[in-house]
């Protein structure tokens, strides 16, 4: 199905480098796919996945060039996300994080020289981040509540204490991008604290139905001191109001989840020949219909993701975005989901078996409802940008 599969894809792909790294992670498909329906029944890490994407230097493409990375640009990274998680959807989600923070940090320049250059080289040494902002008081960070986790100045060390949720890719993080407020400066401050720092603990908490095996347990922080130079960053108001085109790589997470249950759906249905019709299913009207569905949905959403993502790269209309990427997400998100469900109903109960990967891809694509932003948020900032414009024309 890898010719069908590609008729959609081809249109996105326009680099010697894009080519270079699809084929580098076509040969990782058969390892990548192995495993997964075991991962996720033990809800266990697919720590060789993303070994494997160390070894083939994947998790320094979003450092910029200057600082001895890849230098790839968010297009890039959301048609390399969506094929990984085509792939295996948890491994897609957890190095997409890293590969997120990482493109951020870099090219907004969050942090001060000196600090930038001496993770740059710990990036390149096989260095994996993550933010940990979640908190079960706050619920999720872009909403603007303070977190629970507080940072105080003893001496010439900062001490924090909290606890973290939703760490996702806990098992094999190297570093935390751990937000806490700080009272004295009052504001929130990420911290960058090392995995084998004293007093941070892994709390193995995660048991949901969705994305199993990205084993993002509680982060516990017991009074862990902090250098000065580690404190990198203070924000005074949310995140999430700042335009960062590197959080797309959450919709392409989905957008390869939901290509994925389609190829099964598809393969399926001209295989499928019960003795009660002439020929496979694939001739059938309704199934067709199906079909046409599916694509429809999957064309609207990669078309949406990839043309945000080329806006954002271009330096002369990335200042005209305004919701355009939390539209993006939200396009894909409920596209990816509807997808899945339309492919369940091709498949029929088969679909249902635990044996089978739609189901796994039904579970695993509905985490993306609460990922960031959420769809609340999003419409509500689409309306509020709408009467503003209105009211000042």
């Amino acid at each position: 199905m890898k010719e069908v599969w590609n008729v959609s894809k081809d249109l996105f792909i326009r680099t010697s480098l894009q080519k270079q790294w699809l084929e580098t992670l076509s040969k990782l498909e058969e390892d990548f796919k192995r495993d997964s329906q075991k991962n996720d029944k033990e809800a266990a890490f697919p720590k060789e996945n993303v070994k494997a994407l160390v070894e083939a230097g994947y998790t320094k493409l979003t450092l910029p060039v200057e600082y001895g990375g890849g230098g790839i640009r968010v297009t890039d990274m959301v048609l390399f996300q969506e094929t990984i998680a085509s792939l295996d959807s948890v491994t897609g989600l957890a190095i997409g994080w890293h590969q997120g923070v990482v493109g951020e940090l870099y090219e907004k320049k969050l942090w001060q020289e000196t600090k930038l250059a001496s993770f740059a080289e710990e990036i390149l040494s096989g260095a994996l981040v993550n933010r940990a902002v979640s908190e079960a008081q706050t619920g999720s960070p872009t909403r603007g509540g303070r977190p629970g986790t507080n940072a105080a100045k003893k001496g010439a060390k900062w001490v924090i204490s909290g606890q973290k949720n939703f760490t996702t890719m806990s098992p094999v993080l190297t570093h935390f991008l751990v937000s806490a407020w700080v009272e004295e400066k009052q504001g929130i401050g990420f911290f960058l604290i090392d995995r084998e720092a004293k007093g941070l603990s892994i709390k193995e908490t995660w048991d949901v139905i969705a994305m199993r095996g990205s084993e993002s347990h509680d982060l516990v922080l017991d009074e862990v001191e902090v250098d000065e130079e580690n404190f990198v960053e203070l924000n005074n108001g949310p995140r999430g109001d700042k335009i960062n085109g590197w959080i797309l790589h959450i919709p392409a997470c989905y957008l390869g989840i939901a290509q994925s249950a389609r190829d099964y759906a598809l393969k399926f249905a001209v295989e499928h020949s019960p003795n009660s019709i002439s020929g496979p299913i694939s001739q059938l009207p309704n199934v067709q219909n199906l079909i046409g569905q599916i694509d429809l949905e999957l064309m609207k959403a990669r078309h949406f993701l990839y043309s945000v993502a080329e806006a954002y790269d271009d330096s002369e209309r990335r200042p005209l975005i305004t919701n355009e990427l939390a539209a993006a997400k939200h396009i894909v998100t409920n596209s990816a989901i509807k997808i899945v469900d339309l492919s369940m109903r091709l498949a029929g109960a088969k679909s249902l078996q635990m044996s089978n990967p739609l189901q796994r891809y039904y579970r695993d694509v509905r985490a993306g409802l609460h990922n960031p932003p959420m769809d609340d948020m999003t419409i509500s900032k689409l309306a509020q940008t709408a009467i503003t414009h209105s009211e000042t024309n």
